[in-house]
This record gives C-alpha cells, sequence and structure tokens, in this order.
C-alpha cells in the first residue's frame, strides 16, 4: 500500500481546510514523514491546546465563584440548581486536574482575576452594587475546589 502524496503543500492546506490539514498531518506522523509536517503550525496548535485547558480551568473557575457570591450574598434566593452548578464545575476541574496536573497550581494566579469577573457578574444577575461584595475574593483556593464548601453554611 502505497503512501498518498501530499495533496498541495501542508501549510497552505493549514489554512484552506483545517479538517483536511489535521488529518493529513496525523497521517504523516505515523508514516514518520517528519519533513513533510508543517511544524510551525502543529507548534502553534498544541500551544493553543495547553491554553485551552487553561482558558476552561478559568471559565469553571469563574462560574463557581460566581455561584457562591449569589450563595453568600443573596442566601433567600438559594437554590438547588446554585449548588449543583458549584457541584458540577468542581468535578469538571478535577476531571481536568486529572488529565493536567500542572494547572492545579495556576489556580492562585488566576482567582483574582476570575473574582473580578465573577463578582461583575452577580452583581447583574443578583441586581446588588458592585461594592455589595469585597474587594478581593473573600474564598481561598482550596475553597474555591472544595466539594463541600458552601459560604455560610
Amino acid at each position: 500500500m502505497g503512501t498518498k502524496p501530499l495533496i498541495r503543500s501542508s501549510a497552505k492546506l493549514y489554512e484552506e481546510d483545517f479538517a483536511l490539514w489535521t488529518a493529513e498531518t496525523a497521517r504523516l506522523l505515523r508514516e514518520g514523514r517528519f519533513k513533510d509536517i508543517d511544524v510551525a503550525h502543529v507548534a502553534e496548535e498544541i500551544e493553543d491546546m495547553g491554553n485551552r485547558d487553561h482558558r476552561e480551568l478559568f471559565s469553571r473557575l469563574r462560574l463557581i465563584v460566581h455561584h457562591l457570591l449569589k450563595w453568600q450574598y443573596q442566601p433567600e434566593k438559594r437554590s438547588r440548581s446554585w449548588q449543583s452548578t458549584v457541584d458540577l464545575q468542581r468535578g469538571e476541574i478535577r476531571q481536568l486536574f486529572r488529565q493536567s496536573p500542572s494547572l492545579r497550581r495556576t489556580v492562585p494566579e488566576m482567582v483574582p482575576e476570575v473574582y473580578r469577573d465573577a463578582a461583575k457578574q452577580a452583581s447583574i444577575e443578583t441586581d446588588l452594587p458592585e461594592q455589595s461584595f469585597p474587594q478581593e475574593c473573600p474564598y481561598t483556593p482550596e475553597q474555591i475546589l472544595d466539594r463541600d464548601f458552601l459560604p455560610g453554611r
């Protein structure tokens, strides 16, 4: 069984048909045809995969903090839905940490920005002024990730 020739240059293919580029690049890798691989774009895509995990972690942390703030500052409106959202996001983060344990050490540096975004969103949803919430995140990274932590519980 012979190898199929490249339809067009790998770099050009990347720009024209990403799905085909990924299939073609995987084929070239499996065949050991490293000189034919579009190394610059492969490196870019690998980097982006790592960045995607960081974005996912940031988004999930923001959602947890957002719901923790609502839970704490609107106790009369607490719902199982809020609690379920927090639990689900924590579970997804645990799974992310199993796949990429090094992400865990990035949580403390993410918390300040996560908090600013979450406090803004909580203000919008609760109709409470942003000044109702502390200037800095009232929850430690450990509390944010703790399966059982809910403020004021």
